[in-house]
This record gives structure tokens, C-alpha cells and sequence, in this order.
């Protein structure tokens, strides 16, 4: 999309969509023939990630797959699926599919089906491939790579060349990056015939986890989801003061709850929320910045994050549920932090919200919330105890009643919700006068929430596998696409019941080709980012750049976090959020780990997966390939360079998040141990965002002077890292002697992590001293508590000697390795607890309160 396309005033709102939808699901839209293949390619790939997700395979002994060949049928899919509807070029047909495509589309899919058709052939003769098994791998490798260009972008595959090249040209690189190199036939087995490179953990979970997230959203938003979450933050928020931009956040963070692009959420959203916010008063670029910098942050809400929350399991080894506790507060301060900035832009503009249909009494409307909330509360009670006081009596036998009981309820609300008028998306041009009342707009989709409630209590209660319960989530929401139409019209007293029916296939049929369309980009963008992997697994090339960043850091702590932020930026750039984590996370994180435990900072790895993880994002929202900043551009009217620019300058309050919780892992939920002490984590965590928002758009209560500026960025440092000044007060730990390993391991009280000083060397053979943690999880023998870590130590000469290291265990993990020496344990002393610092921090924060609302009283600055 080019700049004045976006500008022209010729270009249609439709046109826009289409513009920007080729970027997610194909600019073809070929008709007969070419379009039922499509259409039942497409449904046949949903249909099979619904089959390897189930039971069925194993209860029927049927076509059941193990990794490497699903993995192997799903990037088939992809490719063929890529060529016949991503064009190779801007003056490529878009109507046809020309012939060159359909040849390319099922070479590729040969290839990628190779390992599959071929699996018991390879796997007898592992390491030894034959000519054919090369050419395959490189004619693969080749059409992989035109895929990406045309699917993902050329950015991508230019990287991924140079990545793939490097493998081959180690021997002819500078000194500092060179290594020895890799034979023809072992590059390209490494890369294409084993599960280290393309056919790697990536796309194992785009194949396992991520098709079946993708699919649940598109069939969710086929169903009217989508619709239902903007109406009901439109009639709730309208309106505030801004209410429009205020909504477009709100249902950005919901529609990001189940979508894995950013700029699926900006056309999903932005083309209702954006117009609204023109017409209040919002400036266009303003406009299209806060939908951009909203629904780039859908890619940071749990539970899909963009499909990165599934490769954190494989990557950081904890728990999927573990993965959604630590992100939810970061993704929560983001998005209220946001509210508030569209609320200061607002303020400053003079900006009022859309006057409702009715307005209640303010007494009234309190008590409308408080009846809200307290109904929320107890129905989220009874239903948790009341289904955990089923399975317990029930046993095996709750699965029967519990899907009944969901079956009554669902019936139960569509009757209910008969009562209402049906919801349907307006003319986001058509002047809105007043607002709908949001009772009856509220009410009017409630059976929408009952399959996310399904697939939340699969994933936190049963504690089923993603899949699994993505799975069955999923099917229940198939039952509702097709049965919502009917039974609505059968409550409404409609005569036309089967025709509605009729509809809820036809929806099922769309959702089903949307799922496996929108799934394109994501499958051949993890294929592509495990070349990216491979390389880094053959060359060690991760180890060289730890020790590029520490030369050109100077062993500064910040200046090395700094780095590595702005090089996630640039390797993000024009990737989607997938495959960007990928890229970053094979990268960067093991240089944060490494230099950080050099420098004595020990954070838990999922805290450093999370830092470049954030900054990978950025790149969606950072000139000059922010995608999405160009998508809302379009939809404005507005320059894309000013609207990327303005949405970076609003999204400075998630970069900081990353720096924030390196150094105060308790906003990611860990090491709280009490309700009163997550309380005040999760309040001050928020003020403290609310007022750096403040700082950085130099408005508070009134237009901030310069002074209170860095008062206010003093202020939100100090409730965000208060250890900061507690540490120059009272050291956090005391060495003790690494003999006293045992003892202290045995006295340590449950889930405690232990500090400890290790020694050893690095790949070069040069000694390396670092700090690590090692979790001690339930109390017992330090050999037992050890051991479930996965490590074996051996007191030797007044230190510790680490004798094994379990092969994939949390130790292998954490980056312990056999021969190192633990020289020094860190204990932590008693001191008071950091929070103090909040007493004079809020003193303060009441002095500039005070100054402010003194010059609005008197009028001295404007209101």
C-alpha cells in the first residue's frame, strides 16, 4: 500500500479493507473452478487441525500423525495455499490464478509433504540423505523462501537468505562472527530433513497450538462476536469524554483476546471506531495512532498473544497457565495506561463524548454497576465451585453434565436474549445523534462469552493441553455457529427457521476457509523463522552476538538492555508477531541472559522472553514498516509517517514496561506471596503507568510544567521500582560460602529461589563468572530438590562442582552446564520491605496535585 493510495480521496473504505486484507489473507479473490479448489483446501486444512487436536485419532487408531508429519501436511497446506492466492507481483492477475502458480504451489507442497510421504525412509537412514532428499530440500527451501516474500514480505525473506547464507560462508566472515562452516548436504539436512530447522518447535506450534487459537477467533468473529464486543464498548464508553477512542481501546483489547494480527484488529475495529473519533473532534492522524497503538497491544493480551504465549512453553519450559499469569498484568497497565491517554488527548482538545438515548440518574447508574460487578462475582463463584463440586462428586461423569449444563445455559441466554433487538454493525460514516442505551446492547450477545468461558476453564482448571482445549472450546463453537440463527428465529417467532440454518452452515463453511486464510502468513512465517533457529543451533551464532553487545555495551547493564531492544525493533520490522518472537527470542534473549547474569542481574528467563518479545511487537507501530500504522492510516485519510509516528509516541508506555519488570519481576506476578501483596502491586503498578502517561503528554490535572514533568517521571520510577532506592539504603544480599549449599537448600522453605555464583568457561575456553537462580520448589533433601531441577552437585575444595545436568531439564534450561563450579551463595537479608518508599513518593505526588489544582481554581493554566 503505498502512500498515495492511502491519501487519495478516490479510495473507498472497501478498497482500503481489500488493500489490507492482502496483507493477511491474499489479495486473489480468483471465481470458479480456481475458487472452489480454494474453498475446500482451505476447509480440508481446518478440518485436519481439528482432527490431530482430538481424541479421535488415538480412540479410533486411525490416521494418527506424530509431530514431524503433521507438521509436515500443515506447511503443505500453507504453500499451496500461499501461492495460488498471495500474487508475486503488484500488476499480477487477482481474479485468475495464472498456471505457473498452481505448478509452484504443488511442487512446494510436495516438499513440505516430503517428510510425511517419505517419513519411514527417513527415519531408517538418518543423517545419510540420498540426491533426491537434497534436491528436495533445496527446491523447498527455494519456493519456502518466494512463499515468505510474497506471504510475509520481502524483509523476512531477505533475513532469512542472509541467515541461511551465513551457514554456508562462516569461513569467509569477519574474525568476530566467522565459524567453520557447514557442508552443502549437512546444511540442507539440518535445515529441511530434521526437526532443527524449518520442521522445527515453531512450526510444531503453529501446527499444535496456533491453527486452532486462529481458527476459534475467526469462527467467534464470524459468529458476530467481533460486532457485539465494538457495539457494547461503544453504548458503555460513548459517552465519556472521548468515548469513540475510549471504546476503539476497549474493543481493540477484546478483539485481541482472540486474534493473532494486529492488522486484523485494526480493519476489524478501526474501520467502525475510527470515523466515530473523526467526528467527535479527533484529528485523523491522532484517530488512526490510538486504534494502532491499541491493536498492536492486543498482541501482548493473554490468552493468544499474538500466538506467542504458545512458543513461550517450548521456549521457556513453564506452563501455559504460568505464560497467561505473568503477561496479564503488563497487558492490563497497557491498556488502561492507553484509555487514559486518549482521555488527556481529549482534555486538551476540548473533546466530549455522544449523548446516550436516555440518561439515568447518577445514583442509579451506581447502582447498576455495583449490581454488575457483584453479579459478575457470584455467578464467576457459583460457576467455579459449582462445576469443581461436580467433577469432585462426579468424576469421569462431570464431562456428560457439565456439557449439559452449557447446553441449558446457552439455550437459556439466546431465549433470553430474544427479547432484544439484533445487533447489526452500523454506517461508521452515518451521523450518530445519540447512543444506545447499553443495557439491551449488552444483553443482546451473552451467549458469545460462553465458549471463551469454555476454553478459559479447559486451559485454568482442567489444566488440559492448548490444544485440547482450544479443541473442544472450538467444537462447542461450531455447534453455536450453526445453531444461533435458528434457534434466535425460532425464539423471535420467525417462519424461517430453515433457511436460517441453512445461513449457520454457510457461516460455519466461512469461518472455517477464514481460520485456515487467516493461518497463511502465521505457517509460513514460522516455517521461515526456523531457518532463522536452525542457523543459530549450527553456528552458535546467539553466543557471538552476547559477545558483540557486551564489547560495544562496555559491560553496562542498561546500555546492553537498551541494545537489545533497538536490535528487536529492527529484526521485527515487517514480520508478524509470530515469527517475530521467534526471530528475537533465538536472538536477543540468550544475550540479555548471559550479560545480565555477567553483570549480577538474575531474572527468571520468562521475564527476558517477555522484554524482546515486547520490543519484537513494537515494530508493528515504529516508522518507517510499521504495518499496522499504515492499515489505520488508510482507513483515516491520514499521512501513514505521522500516524506511525504519533502511535510509537503513545506506545512509549509499553516500551518502558520492559525495563521495568527486568528489574521488578513482581509486575509479572512473580515472588508474591499474599493477597495484600498482590493488591498493592497491581494498584501502584497502574498508577504508576497512569502517571507516566501523564509525563509523557505533559498533561496531569492541568497542563504540566516542565518541573512537574519530572516529578511525575520520578514518581512512576519509584512505584515501579522501588528497590531501586530501598537497595542504596539496605543491601538486598549477603554472600555466603558456596559449602553451605546443603544446608541452606534444606532450610529454604517451598518454591524459594536460591542465588548462587557460578564459574566456568565459555565456548572460547575463557572463564565466565555469572549469576544464576535455581527454584527449589517443595521442601525436602537438597539431593531430592536438586534433582527435580534437574542438577547433581558434589562438594570439592571449599566449592561446588556440578557433576550432570539433566538433558532438558529446567537447570539445562536456566543455561547450567556440567564442569561449572558453584562458588558463592547470595542470601537475601531481612530488611524493610521496599514498599516504604511509596509513603514519600506519595507525598510528593500530593504536592503536585496540589500545585495544579491550585492554577486551575485560580485559573492560571488552562482546564
Amino acid at each position: 500500500m503505498t502512500q498515495n493510495e492511502i491519501n487519495s480521496p478516490a479510495v473507498s473504505d472497501e478498497e482500503i479493507r481489500q488493500m489490507v486484507a492482502e496483507s493477511d489473507t491474499g489479495g486473489r479473490r480468483p471465481s470458479g473452478l480456481a475458487a472452489k479448489v480454494v474453498m475446500y483446501t482451505a476447509m480440508a486444512w481446518s478440518l485436519f487441525q481439528l482432527w490431530i487436536a482430538s481424541p479421535l485419532p488415538f480412540s479410533l487408531g486411525v490416521f494418527v500423525l506424530n509431530d514431524t508429519q503433521s507438521r509436515a501436511i500443515h506447511l503443505a497446506f500453507a504453500l499451496f495455499l500461499g501461492y495460488l492466492l498471495f500474487p508475486p507481483l503488484q500488476r499480477s492477475p487477482r481474479k485468475w490464478i495464472p498456471v505457473q502458480d498452481w505448478v509452484l504451489g504443488l511442487v512446494a507442497a510436495f516438499c513440505a509433504a516430503y517428510l510425511f510421504i517419505f517419513y519411514a525412509d527417513l527415519a531408517a537412514r538418518p543423517g545419510q540423505p540420498t540426491a533426491l532428499d537434497l534436491t528436495v530440500a533445496c527446491v523447498g527451501l527455494t519456493l519456502l523462501l518466494e512463499a515468505t516474500r510474497r506471504v510475509v514480505g520481502l524483509p523476512m525473506a531477505v533475513m532469512a537468505t542472509l541467515f541461511l547464507a551465513y551457514v554456508f560462508l562462516g569461513p569467509y566472515m569477519p574474525d568476530m562472527i566467522a565459524h567453520k562452516g557447514a557442508s552443502f548436504t549437512k546444511g540442507m539436512s539440518h535445515q529441511w530433513l530434521s526437526t532443527e530447522g524449518v520442521f522445527g518447535v515453531a512450526l510444531g506450534v503453529s501446527s499444535g497450538f496456533v491453527f486452532l487459537f486462529v481458527l476459534f477467533g475467526a469462527l467467534l468473529d464470524t459468529g458476530g462476536a467481533g460486532n457485539y464486543f465494538i457495539k457494547s464498548a461503544l453504548s458503555v464508553l460513548g459517552h465519556m469524554r472521548g468515548g469513540p477512542a475510549k471504546a476503539a481501546v476497549v474493543s481493540s483489547g477484546l478483539t485481541g483476546l482472540i486474534s493473532g494480527s494486529s492488522i486484523a484488529n485494526v480493519v476489524t475495529v478501526g474501520t467502525f471506531t475510527i470515523p466515530l473519533m473523526k467526528r467527535v473532534g479527533y484529528k485523523p492522524q491522532i484517530a488512526a495512532a490510538v486504534e494502532t497503538a491499541a491493536s498492536v497491544d492486543g498482541q501482548i493480551m493473554p490468552p493468544v498473544m499474538g500466538a506467542a504465549a504458545f512458543l513461550m512453553v517450548e521456549y521457556v519450559g513453564i506452563p501455559y497457565t504460568q505464560i497467561i499469569k505473568h503477561a496479564a498484568l503488563p497487558a492490563l497497565m497497557s491498556y488502561i495506561a492507553l484509555f487514559y491517554i486518549v482521555h488527556l488527548e481529549a482534555c486538551k482538545a476540548g473533546i466530549h463524548g455522544i449523548p446516550r438515548d436516555t440518561v439515568s440518574p447518577l445514583k442509579q447508574r451506581l447502582i447498576n454497576i455495583l449490581l454488575t460487578v457483584s453479579g459478575a462475582i457470584v455467578l464467576a463463584n457459583v460457576v467455579y465451585y459449582g462445576l469443581g463440586w461436580i467433577k469432585d462428586v462426579a468424576g469421569n461423569a462431570s464431562i456428560f453434565i457439565i456439557s449439559v449444563l452449557m447446553l441449558v445455559a446457552y439455550l437459556g441466554l439466546l431465549k433470553f436474549e430474544a427479547r432484544y433487538p439484533e445487533l447489526h454493525m452500523d454506517d461508521p460514516n452515518a451521523p450518530i445523534l445519540k447512543l444506545p442505551d447499553p443495557g439491551p446492547t449488552l444483553k443482546s450477545g451473552l451467549h458469545f462469552l460462553l465458549p471463551v468461558v469454555a476454553l478459559i476453564w479447559n486451559l485454568m482448571i482442567e489444566e488440559l493441553s492448548p490444544a485440547l482445549s482450544a479443541f473442544w472450546a472450538t467444537t462447542f463453537l461450531v455447534f453455536i455457529l450453526v445453531t444461533q440463527r435458528p434457534l434466535a428465529a425460532f425464539f423471535r417467532g420467525k417462519q424461517d427457521v430453515k433457511d436460517e440454518l441453512a445461513q449457520g452452515f454457510a457461516d460455519l463453511k466461512t469461518g472455517l476457509i477464514a481460520g485456515a486464510r487467516n493461518m497463511i502468513g502465521v505457517a509460513i512465517a514460522t516455517s521461515t523463522a526456523g531457518i532463522i533457529v536452525g542457523t543459530v543451533t549450527l553456528t552458535g551464532i546467539g553466543l557471538v552476538l552476547a559477545e558483540v553487545v557486551e564489547l560495544i555495551s562496555a559491560g553496562n547493564l542498561f546500555a546492553m538492555l537498551c541494545m537489545v531492544a533497538v536490535a528487536s525493533l529492527i529484526l521485527g520490522m515487517g514480520v508478524p508477531t509470530t515469527a517475530n518472537y521467534i526471530i528475537v527470542s533465538s536472538l536477543m534473549a540468550p544475550v540479555v541472559v548471559e550479560l545480565g547474569a555477567q553483570a549480577g542481574l538474575i531474572v527468571p528467563l520468562i521475564a527476558v522472553h517477555m522484554f524482546v518479545f515486547y520490543f519484537g511487537i513494537m515494530a508493528d507501530v515504529t516508522p518507517p514498516v510499521g504495518l499496522a500504522a499504515y492499515a489505520a492510516a488508510g482507513i483515516a485519510k491520514a499521512d501513514p509517517l505521522v500516524t506511525g509516528f504519533q502511535a510509537f509516541w503513545y506506545s512509549i508506555r509499553t516500551s518502558v514496561l520492559p525495563f521495568m519488570f527486568i528489574y521488578n519481576t513482581q509486575l509479572l506476578l512473580i515472588g508474591i506471596n499474599s493477597i495484600p501483596e498482590l493488591v498493592l502491586v497491581v494498584v501502584f503498578a497502574i498508577v504508576a503507568s497512569l502517571l507516566f502517561v501523564a509525563a509523557s503528554q505533559n498533561w496531569f490535572i492541568t497542563r504540566s510544567k516542565w518541573y512537574e514533568t519530572v516529578i511525575l517521571l520520578l514518581i512512576a520510577f519509584s512505584l515501579f521500582r522501588p528497590n531501586f532506592w530501598m537497595d542504596m539504603i539496605y543491601p538486598p544480599y549477603s554472600k555466603v560460602p558456596a559449602t553451605d549449599l546443603i544446608q541452606t537448600i534444606e532450610k529454604a522453605p517451598a518454591n524459594e529461589q536460591l542465588r548462587v555464583w557460578v564459574e566456568g568457561e565459555d565456548m572460547n575456553g575463557d572463564p565466565v563468572r555469572k549469576g544464576m537462580l535455581i527454584p527449589l520448589g517443595e521442601p525436602g533433601k537438597a539431593a531430592e530438590r536438586l534433582d527435580r531441577f534437574g542438577l547433581r552437585v558434589i562438594p570439592m575444595a571449599g566449592q561446588i562442582d556440578v557433576i550432570s545436568v539433566k538433558f532438558r531439564s529446567k537447570a539445562e534450561k536456566a543455561g547450567f552446564q556440567q564442569g561449572q563450579k558453584i562458588t558463592d551463595l547470595e542470601v537475601e537479608n531481612k530488611r524493610p520491605r521496599p514498599e516504604w518508599i511509596f509513603v514519600p513518593t506519595l507525598g510528593v505526588l500530593a504536592f503536585v496535585v496540589f500545585a495544579q489544582r491550585r492554577r486551575v481554581r485560580l485559573g492560571l493554566s488552562p482546564a
